[in-house]
């Protein structure tokens, strides 16, 4: 494995927990849309123990070249070059998957940009298709543990749009987009991996 490769411990550290879930989750599907693929950790790990599903990771435009290094390092033929995918973008240039998923990114985006996130969701799910998010949430206005506070604290340090997000608030802009929370899982590291599910 190449050295120089972009590198994050959160990824590394929460793979094989989110490969837990995702063994019953993507059994059936065929496709991911990754956004904010980041490192390219979860493209290439996902990609090899799923090599019949397609996995297309995003970024915004900036970490896309970054975000390439890991992907095209792995020449895996399920998992294509990312392409460039904002949320606040009025539009995405992007086909229909069975799965969106994304991790760590609801609490580094703007809560603008979460909800614009959600509004388009729906329109980039096939029929049956779900979005899974992977991250810290509060429940009723309240942190899980005191490592979130300071986590939120810290965030909100480096940029005040950024933070821990309500659960509530969350579900609130997934069912406005027509998509019906069907699981949350307890994840390590005081995180959860949400799963909702496109309506009929």
């Amino acid at each position: 494995m190449r050295e120089d490769l972009p590198f994050s411990q959160a990824s590394e550290n929460n793979k094989h927990a989110l490969l837990g879930v995702f063994v019953k989750k993507l059994k059936d599907k065929n496709s991911v849309l990754e956004i904010g693929g980041g490192t390219g950790q979860h493209a290439v790990f996902f990609g090899e123990n799923f090599p019949n599903l397609t996995w297309q990771s995003t970024d915004v435009e900036e970490n896309v070249s970054t975000l390439n290094l890991r992907i095209s390092n792995a020449k895996l033929n399920n998992v294509p070059a990312a392409f460039s995918l904002n949320a606040n973008d009025s539009q995405w240039d992007a086909d229909e998957y069975d799965v969106i998923f994304t991790a760590n990114s609801l609490h580094i985006m703007s809560l603008e940009s979460v909800e614009k996130l959600f509004a388009k969701i729906r329109n980039h799910l096939t029929a049956n298709g779900v979005f899974l998010a992977y991250g810290p949430f509060k429940y009723a206005g309240e942190f899980t543990t005191p490592s979130n506070a300071d986590f939120d604290l810290w965030l909100k340090d480096r940029n005040s749009g950024s933070g821990v997000r309500d659960f509530e608030r969350v579900n609130d802009f997934a069912q406005s987009a027509g998509l019906i929370l069907q699981e949350d899982n307890s994840m390590p590291a005081n995180n959860q991996l949400l799963v909702w599910a496109k309506s009929e």
